[in-house]
Parts: structure tokens; C-alpha cells; sequence
């Protein structure tokens, strides 16, 4: 880059500086000699003189070399981008295609994420009432009702949830067999100086204090959504040791949100160093989170994927790669996404329920199709769709 500006900047020296002095000195020596002949033609000499300077530092002209490097190295840098593009957008779309194994439906064990509003006193008995119907009949088993979140020292305030015994008691009343899990977040201070530190072990020993409150009121789980969680975070591990001591000891599900699997080996090492954000995890590391709790939940959506084969091969992927490293006594679950919005992680006319539907069953069809203990999580009440619904029932229940 040095040598680029000290090419091209005003300061420069070279052939181009020398020229400008010559010119200047000739310029000199002819008003001079005009003076001498007649006093009033200094402006005249001045003007030829001028003239001739013009003439004798003209501007620069790119060569036709440079131009040829330049063209060239755009070409070259253009395909080296889009070569790669469009290899994995044509094995992704490959991915979308094949047959759908019998009986890649839902076996019943699916779930769905509920927003605060059930637990801060804004439903009432009639919105259970209706939440009971539209779950009768389909695959759901479990609700992962937000009660949180946790503050970044892993902390619960009871405020946070004051009617989680009136909702418990209600769904249960109104739909039995459903089982009620708190959904517990936060933000990780892994990427910004703000938010939860599981490297501190009082912040840990606080979050498990917060999973024993959160039991004692009454639910049936706990399901945890920490975000950013770097691959390899082996704090994350421990804790969710200790987590599991607990939930086993009261007889309930120990569930988590798992980031997306590397779709080429290493991609979260590639993605951290080149934007710091290393979006996936290893798979080796995503089998280690699958052992260390009772049902995990991928939250396959947010892919950046333009199109619905793209996105629904890529979903078969991710299903494939979670199965691989899944134990059988681990519920499995797909995330669906329930939701419309458009931008670059998440665009809503590619992203859609059929097509993550089929990706689904395409992955188990391949890898594990009898697969007992698997389902899909649907993201999230508040924006879901009567098409959304529909297309679950149509394409995984019925």
C-alpha cells in the first residue's frame, strides 16, 4: 500500500517532478530576454512561455498494460467470489431434491417458543383456551414460555414471571400432557463488552440458583437460549453439567437452543477471524451440547439463503449433521421459522415453513429415518401465520 501512494501522491518525485523545474527555468530565461528587447511584451513571453509549459507537462495517461492489469485482476477477483457461490448454491439445491422416506412425520415430540406475554399477566384463560385447540392434534409436546431473562450476573428476579403458576396450572387443566419449560436467555459478552460472563464462576453458580427457583415455581423444564455461544466454549460445558444435576434430580428436561453446524469443516474459525462472529458450531463441539442434555433444539433459520430450494437444502444439511452426532436418548428438534422478516440473515419469501418442512424430512429420510426421539420447534407465537400452521400440519403432522 506504501509504495502505491508514494507512486501517485503530490509529493511524489520521478520524471514528472523534474520536468516542472525545467519548464519553470526556460520560463525565466525567456521573460528576461523579452524585458530586454521591449519592456511591454513581458506578458506575451509570459503567455508563450506559459503556453509552452502546458505543452511540455501534459496530464498522464494510464498505459493500456495498466488498464489490462487492472481488468484482469477484477475478472480474477470475481471468480474467485462467485466460483465458490455457486458450487454450494448448486450442492444445496442438489441437497433439496430426493425422495421422503414413509413415516418422516412428526412423531410427537414437537415444540414451540411462547413470548413473554403468557407469564407477565397480558393473556388471560380465553387465550389458553384457544392455545389448547390450536395445539390439539398436532405434534407439540412442549412450550418454551419466555420467563426471563437472566440478568448478566445469572440472576432471576421474580418479577419477571408473576402469573408462570397461573399459566402452568391453566395449560395443564386445558390441555394435559403438555408439559410447561421456562425459556431462559440472555446475551453473552462474547463479541460486544456487554452481557452475561460464563467465565466467572459466580455468574454460573448463580444461573443454576436461577434454574432451581424457576423449578420450584412450578415449570416442567428448562430451556436455555445463551447468544453469541462461541464453538468450543468449554464453560458453557460445565455449566450444563451442573445444570443437568439438577433438572435430573427433579425429574424434568434439561433443553437447549444450539447455534447452526459448520456446512463446511471449520467455517466458524474462518467466519470469527474475517468477521468476528463465528456463527456455527463444529459438529464435534454440537455433539458434546446433545450429550449433556435431554432435548436440543437447532435454530435452523437466519441462513441468508436467497431461495426456498437453497434454504430447504441447507436445512436438510443441518438435520443430517445433527443427527450424526445426536445420541438416540437426546430429543432432536428442527427449528421452524414462524416469522417474516426481510433482511440479510433472514429473508422471509426463501425461508418458509414448506421448505424448511422438507429439508427436514429429507435429512432424516437420508440419515436416521426411524429416528424415535426427534421433532421440530416452532419460532415463535407472536408472529406465526395461519399459513405458517397450516403448512406444518399439512407437510409434518398429518
Amino acid at each position: 500500500m506504501a509504495s502505491h501512494f508514494g507512486a501517485y501522491g503530490p509529493e511524489c518525485g520521478g520524471a514528472s517532478g523534474a520536468g516542472r523545474v525545467g519548464v519553470r527555468e526556460r520560463m525565466g530565461e525567456r521573460m528576461s530576454q523579452a524585458r530586454d528587447v521591449q519592456a511591454d511584451a513581458g506578458g506575451e513571453a509570459g503567455g508563450e512561455a506559459g503556453g509552452e509549459a502546458e505543452k511540455e507537462a501534459p496530464t498522464p495517461v494510464p498505459k493500456p498494460r495498466r488498464r489490462r492489469w487492472i481488468r484482469w485482476s477484477a475478472i480474477g477477483l470475481a471468480l474467485v467470489v462467485l466460483v465458490p457461490l455457486l458450487s454450494v448454491a448448486v450442492a444445496l439445491r442438489l441437497n433439496y431434491a430426493g425422495d421422503l422416506a414413509d413415516g418422516t412425520r412428526t412423531r410427537g415430540k414437537d415444540a414451540i417458543w411462547l413470548g413473554h406475554a403468557w407469564v407477565d399477566g397480558r393473556k388471560t384463560d380465553a387465550d389458553v383456551t384457544a392455545l389448547a385447540r390450536r395445539l390439539r392434534d398436532t405434534g407439540i409436546r412442549d412450550l418454551y414460555v419466555h420467563a426471563g431473562p437472566l440478568e448478566h450476573d445469572g440472576t432471576l428476579p421474580a418479577s419477571a414471571y408473576p402469573k408462570a403458576a397461573w399459566l402452568i396450572g391453566a395449560v395443564h387443566k386445558a390441555a394435559p400432557g403438555i408439559r410447561v419449560q421456562a425459556w431462559l436467555g440472555d446475551k453473552l459478552a462474547t463479541e460486544s463488552p456487554d452481557g452475561m460472563r460464563l467465565a466467572e464462576k459466580d455468574t454460573r453458580a448463580a444461573v443454576v440458583r436461577s434454574t432451581r427457583q424457576i423449578l420450584a415455581a412450578g415449570f416442567d423444564g428448562a430451556h436455555f437460549d445463551l447468544e453469541p455461544l462461541h464453538s468450543g466454549d468449554q464453560d458453557y460445558l460445565d455449566l450444563l453439567d451442573t445444570l443437568h444435576q439438577v433438572t435430573r434430580a427433579r425429574g424434568v428436561p434439561l433443553s437447549v437452543a444450539a447455534h447452526q453446524i459448520d456446512p463446511l469443516p471449520a467455517l466458524h474459525s474462518v467466519a470469527g477471524t474475517l468477521a468476528g462472529h463465528p456463527k456455527w458450531w463444529s459438529q464435534a463441539y454440537f455433539g458434546q451440547v446433545a450429550r449433556r442434555v435431554d432435548q436440543i433444539a437447532v435454530m435452523s433459520y437466519d441462513t441468508s439463503t436467497p431461495l426456498q430450494s437453497l434454504y430447504g437444502g441447507y436445512v436438510a444439511q443441518q438435520t443430517s449433521l445433527a443427527l450424526e452426532v445426536t445420541p438416540d436418548s437426546t430429543d432432536l428438534l428442527m427449528g421452524l421459522p414462524f416469522y417474516q422478516e426481510n433482511n440479510f440473515d433472514h429473508w422471509a419469501f426463501a425461508e418458509t415453513v414448506p421448505a424448511a418442512v422438507r429439508g427436514v424430512r429429507l435429512g432424516l429420510s437420508r440419515t436416521d429415518a426411524h429416528r424415535a426421539n426427534f421433532g421440530v420447534a416452532l419460532y415463535v407465537d407472536f408472529t406465526a401465520r395461519e399459513a405458517d400452521w397450516t403448512a406444518y400440519e399439512k407437510d409434518w403432522v398429518r
